[in-house]
């Protein structure tokens, strides 16, 4: 699938071109985002030992960094078994149980996921009357209308279900919802929770500074505000769909820069620039965490 998104992105735009736009990037710009990254691994590191504080762990913020890192690396292979390594190597090196680990993770990703929700909301704000009169061109207002409350009653009626489930895929579906809850609001509970706060909105800002700082790496690439957020969270959502975002982040991007009268090619070049810098940062700092964990723990029992 990532080889037919590839060819299919590249058939926006001509191979010389592409390359043409890569050879005469302004790369500043790009290290000045990929700084931005670097900074949100190291917040990420540095926000895990809040989680793991209460459970009675902590761990050294070096193998905490490097673990963050190989996950990330781990990641690009194979989706979301990232999160199984970075645990993993707390459990080797730092003596924490896998579950316990894990378990602070899965946490952390019910933050990430409040604070896209965020950025999206943030989004609508900046851009309701954009996003509002792109919908009523492409769409009937009445369906959309009706659409909604089709599944705003529909939510309500699924959820008294929920609640009433004493067995079966519903009790499932009921414990995994409270777990959501509870693991959202331990959050609020921990005694740095302000700090760990401070740290999530760090990591998200940075993310969003990457995007924005590389803009300039294109000569005559103009992008509002309002683009810049709505082409990250079209990366975003693309990154989580596939392995690291390969072949449908340039198409994501380009297609939501296309809504900002952006021209295709340096629309989709952008994208390539982006993703190509942010993976080969990933395989870099992964790669050589994944050297250094046994080297700086080499006394450590495993």
């Amino acid at each position: 699938m990532g080889g037919i998104l590839v060819w299919y992105s590249i058939s926006k735009i001509s191979f010389p071109v592409l390359v043409s736009y890569f050879k005469e990037a302004k790369y500043q710009w790009i290290f000045l985002g990929l700084f931005f990254g670097i900074l949100s691994h190291l917040s990420r590191a540095y926000r895990w030992k809040f989680m793991l504080a209460p459970l009675g762990y902590t761990p050294r913020f070096t193998n905490s960094v490097l673990a963050v890192l190989v996950g990330y690396l781990v990641n690009l292979a194979v989706p979301r078994a990232g999160e199984v390594s970075r645990a993993y190597a707390l459990t080797n090196y730092e003596n924490i149980p896998f579950e316990k680990g894990f378990g602070t993770i899965v946490a952390e990703r019910i933050a990430d996921l409040i604070m896209m929700l965020l950025i999206v909301a943030l989004t609508l704000f900046v851009q309701f009357d954009f996003i509002y009169n792109l919908l009523t061109e492409n769409f009937n207002p009445a369906k959309i209308g009706i659409g909604f409350v089709f599944l705003v009653i529909a939510f309500f009626v699924f959820s008294s279900f929920v609640k009433k489930a004493t067995s079966g895929i519903l009790l499932k579906i009921k414990t995994f919802i409270l777990g959501v809850v509870e693991g959202a609001t331990s959050i609020l509970k921990m005694k740095n929770k302000w700090a760990f706060i401070f740290h999530t909105i760090f990591i998200w800002v940075m993310y969003v500074a990457m995007f924005w700082a590389t803009v300039p790496a294109i000569d005559g690439l103009e992008i509002p505000f309002g683009g810049i957020l709505i082409g990250f969270i079209a990366g975003g959502f693309s990154i989580a769909a596939t392995n690291g975002g390969i072949g449908i982040y340039p198409i994501a991007v380009a297609g939501a820069l296309a809504l900002f009268n952006v021209e295709t090619e340096p629309a989709t070049a952008f994208g390539w620039i982006m993703w190509t810098a942010q993976t080969a940062m990933i395989i870099v700092f992964g790669g050589v965490a994944f050297i250094l964990l046994p080297i700086l723990n080499k006394n450590k029992n495993v």
